[in-house]
């Protein structure tokens, strides 16, 4: 399977990021924590901008639930290995991407573009689990194997989270408006992607 296949992404990870992944774990570990935390609070951020917009309050409580599972997991694989959450780094990727949509209005609004936003966080996450997932699953470290088994389980996860971004801003914005900017989105966010350093981190 195409680690794209369900994705709005236009530019697959660099192969040699998988590689540096596996030889340097516990910093993909903590920074793979940071991001789970990152999206449970951006969850909660988005209720308290946008509380009139009926049904999001609902689905940003299930996702920031079940972004919090997905730390405390995380977090659990870190002291496993004896090792403890080191500080969150700047995430350049995020940065990026919301810059990117500030300077090019699209029409979709402030939510909008937001949701979008986050639509392709959580679908760059899916495919690098995926990528993951496909390399320790065949690891001979036991450990590694389970990793992979992990990384598979959560790539459903982020790609359902991806879906449910995409159709919450087709519930709040004109649809035909929202199709136009997603495949706008997309081509920035493949630009960024390719700017950005090879290095242990999921975004």
């Amino acid at each position: 399977m195409s680690v794209l296949k369900g994705l709005p992404l236009t530019v697959e990870t660099d192969p040699e990021w998988t590689r540096v992944a596996r030889n340097n774990l516990n910093a993909l570990l903590a920074d793979h924590a940071h991001c789970e935390q990152k999206a449970a609070s951006m969850a909660m951020a988005l209720i308290g901008r946008f509380p009139d917009h009926p049904g999001l309050a609902r689905a940003m409580i299930a996702l920031a639930h079940e972004e919090l599972s997905h730390f405390r997991q995380v977090l659990d694989r870190i002291e496993a290995r004896g090792e403890t959450l080191t500080r969150p780094l700047p995430d350049r990727y995020v940065r990026a991407l919301r810059e990117w949509a500030f300077r090019h209005k699209g029409g979709v609004g402030a939510l909008g573009d937001l949701l979008l936003v986050s639509a392709f966080v959580e679908a760059r996450s899916c495919e690098r689990f995926r990528l993951l997932s496909q390399t320790f699953v065949e690891d001979e470290d036991e450990g590694l194997r389970e990793l992979g088994d992990f990384y598979g389980t959560l790539a459903g996860a982020e790609s359902r989270h991806w879906e449910r971004f995409r159709e919450l801003a087709l519930a709040f914005d004109s649809p035909k408006d929202v199709e136009r900017r997603l495949e706008a989105m997309a081509q920035a966010e493949g630009s960024i992607v390719r700017s950005l350093p090879v290095e242990p981190r999921m975004h």
